[in-house]
């Protein structure tokens, strides 16, 4: 049965990525249109190409390290899970990145040959669809071939049924199944964090200068070929919000399936329960559960690839295929969970040992726990789209709060970012009580993959946001026809809603897979002790020192992120002002600016800055560890993913709210108000203030409790055992 199951997700992975190549070639074929678009659409992929192209040296570098170090302290077969978890991230990147960079201009062609919105809606959804397939493919795929390779065909999964676990041929210590999938999972973590980090930092240098000195001080349109910063600013959307987006959910698709399988391996070793049949299909449910949920997503997006006509009503468009996702995942879960654990006889599934909760409903228990977990993130995406979106309250008051000025501007959008962290904290806190209740510590990972089993299709929607603004960007520096533009502007601005909600389901996802990942990690501290009770006591003075640290941490990463990308954005800025000063005839449309030189300083600032942060997050739980034993560690993992939850939640929708409260007023909403006056000016600076929290810093802190996570549950084996308080009798 279970080869079959295998099966099942390979034809759905075969499918995804079929579907995938099939949508690449569909939309590459299209006419690019003018000479002009097409020389600009071709700069812009030429500066995405080189930068990822530079970035991915930098990161194989640090991870040839990291998988050497792996190789010899933890496995050799978690050493090549890393390697294999690391590659389908960086190609799904890759993917999405050249997508991107045919797509923009595609889009604006056919915006400019057709003037309907639901056509140029089909193309760039087209284009963000092959974005969202691969994510959801490439991370099965490997997934597939670890669990077939390692698990099955190696043997790790009957080690862990006899409890006959293998170990290092150096270090002596455990190289089980769990070490082995937490390598896959620390590969694309690596990928996700510099992908983040470095396309984040790049995008919003870029960005924040064109802004900064176009907009608000020589009173040009956002994308104005007078203005330098332009194609770096485009090839920043590229990078940062397709390239970077891509490897990010990836990773927390990934985490989430995953975490639930280790998991399982846990509470099976240590004795939670004994039934080595209920083991194999707990190990099984994750996988197959998502590659239904793939199947699902590939019907969702042909709802809009397929159909004839598109009504003008974008948001509704968007909404329906997620929902078919949703809807079709849901039924198909019911199904599956009632076919592999029907035969599981109940006193086995309900009655685990050591306090451990087991499932309350029987063989339905892991299929609600899902549910529990889907209902939370399109929850939290409503309450995202209520803050961030103009259509209501929250954002129209930030773009009231122009009309008098940026400071207030500020201030409003601040308020409107903290107010937003409670209600999508309350509804985590339902799913996690909730899913508890009905599966145990094996719910809550339940819930974290069930929130993302249909990420194929809030990728694709996330992705045609970049690849529409592009488009606008395209449209205005080609010097097109205005209603061009109000086309591309009306699919942007539904994309940064979509991307604010996008965000939601990657930080709530975050929240239930660290969860998991830290039971998983106090059972790893436990060792062999298989009659260990776990407990994490906070008023033990080193976890809570730990906790105290790992609060911080969120802080200084974050602080680290936005100083990286003022450092750039303020080379940005003094470049910019330079050209428009030094070059004769460029305001007068008479000369091309020096574009390279801003892609230059956006390039050599994103590679130079995005190092510090992302080795940091790397070594601080490997230090600490080492030092001070794996207590204080599970301090800091639980400190970190408790602040960087409401830190992630702020930081999204105060960015997006700021960025929607400035379209509003583009759009005539507040009245007496348009581009270029005062409370548009303000809204920019707002909007400059944001860009760096919803693009740079909130996508890379639900990384950044995943790959501590993930880190240390690798390294704890080592270091439970050798560390420096331990050495000293402390």
């Amino acid at each position: 049965m279970e080869q079959l199951l295998l099966i099942i997700v390979g034809v759905a992975v075969v499918l995804a990525i079929s579907y995938a190549v099939f949508n690449f070639f569909c939309v590459k074929k299209l006419e690019e249109g003018t000479e002009r678009m097409g020389e600009i659409a071709g700069a812009i992929r030429i500066g995405a190409n080189a930068f990822i192209k530079y970035e991915y040296k930098v990161v194989a570098i640090i991870g040839s390290v990291i998988a050497v170090v792996v190789f010899i302290v933890i496995s050799w077969q978690a050493a090549i899970a890393f390697v294999l978890g690391a590659i389908m991230s960086a190609a799904a990147g890759w993917v999405g990145m050249k997508i991107a960079t045919y797509a923009n201009v595609r889009v604006t062609n056919k915006a400019r040959e057709t003037g309907d919105l639901g056509k140029t809606l089909k193309v760039a959804f087209k284009g963000g669809s092959v974005m969202g397939l691969c994510v959801a493919g490439f991370a099965l795929l490997g997934a597939i071939l670890v669990f077939a390779i390692f698990g099955i065909g190696a043997g790790q999964i009957d080690e862990i049924v006899n409890h006959d676990i293998g170990t290092n041929f150096i270090t002596k210590q455990e190289a089980s199944f769990t070490l082995t999938l937490s390598g896959y999972a620390l590969g694309c973590s690596i990928i996700a964090m510099f992908n983040r980090v470095g396309g984040g930092i790049y995008t919003k240098a870029a960005d924040m200068g064109a802004d900064l000195v176009g907009k608000t001080e020589a009173h040009i349109p956002e994308d104005d070929p007078r203005n330098p910063a332009t194609i770096a600013d485009n090839v920043g959307d590229n990078v940062g919000d397709v390239a970077g987006l891509g490897s990010d959910l990836l990773e927390s698709y990934v985490g989430a399936i995953l975490s639930a399988v280790m998991l399982a391996c846990e509470l099976f070793i240590h004795n939670a329960f004994i039934d080595s049949a209920l083991l194999q299909k707990m190990l099984l449910f994750p996988l197959v559960f998502s590659g239904c949920g793939l199947l699902s997503c590939i019907i969702g997006i042909s709802y809009i690839v397929v159909r004839r006509k598109l009504s003008k009503n974008v948001h509704m468009e968007l909404n329906i295929a997620t929902w078919i996702s949703a809807g079709v995942t849901i039924v198909a879960g019911v199904l599956l969970s009632y076919f592999l654990f029907r035969d599981v006889p109940a006193g086995t599934m309900k009655n685990f040992t050591g306090g451990v909760k087991g499932f309350a409903v029987g063989e339905f228990s892991p299929w609600l726990a899902t549910v529990c977990g889907i209902a939370a993130g399109i929850i939290i995406g409503i309450i995202s789209e209520y803050y961030t979106s103009y259509d209501y309250k929250p954002t129209k008051r930030i773009s009231e709060a122009s009309k008098e000025g940026p400071a207030l501007t500020v201030t409003q959008g601040l308020a409107n970012g903290m107010i937003s962290c409670m209600l999508p904290v309350i509804v985590l806190a339902v799913a996690i009580f909730a899913s508890y209740q009905i599966a145990g510590m094996y719910g809550i990972s339940c819930a974290a993959f069930g929130m993302l089993s249909f990420v194929a299709a809030t990728v694709s929607v996330d992705t045609y946001g970049p690849i529409s603004d592009n488009a606008g960007g395209i449209a205005e520096m080609s010097e097109l026809d205005p209603g061009v533009r109000e086309i591309t502007d009306k699919l942007d601005s539904v994309g940064n809603t979509t991307a604010a909600i996008g965000k939601g389901f990657a930080i709530g996802s975050a929240a239930f897979a660290a969860l998991s990942l830290m039971t998983s990690y106090l059972y790893a501290c436990t060792g062999k002790d298989v009659t260990a009770v776990l407990s994490l006591d906070l008023m033990q003075p080193l976890t809570l020192c730990g906790a105290l640290v790992g609060a911080a941490m969120p802080f200084l990463f974050s602080g680290m992120l936005i100083n990286a990308v003022a450092k750039a954005a303020r080379k940005m800025v003094e470049e910019v002002r330079r050209q428009f000063r030094e070059i004769p005839g460029l305001m007068e449309g008479e000369t091309l600016p020096d574009y390279e030189t801003c892609i230059q300083i956006s390039s050599r600032g994103a590679l130079k800055e995005m190092r510090v942060p992302c080795i940091m997050c790397i070594l601080l739980p490997l230090v600490a560890g080492f030092i001070f034993g794996p207590m204080f560690v599970a301090g800091i993992l639980m400190g970190a993913t408790i602040s960087a939850i409401m830190l992630a939640i702020f930081c999204g929708n105060a960015g997006g709210a700021w960025d929607n409260a400035k379209k509003y007023i583009e759009a005539g909403g507040v009245e007496g108000e348009s581009k270029g006056g005062a409370a548009h000016d303000a809204s920019v600076v707002g909007d400059t203030v944001g860009d760096p929290l919803k693009d740079t810093v909130g996508p890379s802190l639900d990384i950044l409790i995943k790959i501590m996570s993930t880190v240390s549950l690798v390294a704890v084996v080592v270091f439970k055992d050798f560390n420096l308080f331990q050495a000293l009798g402390w």
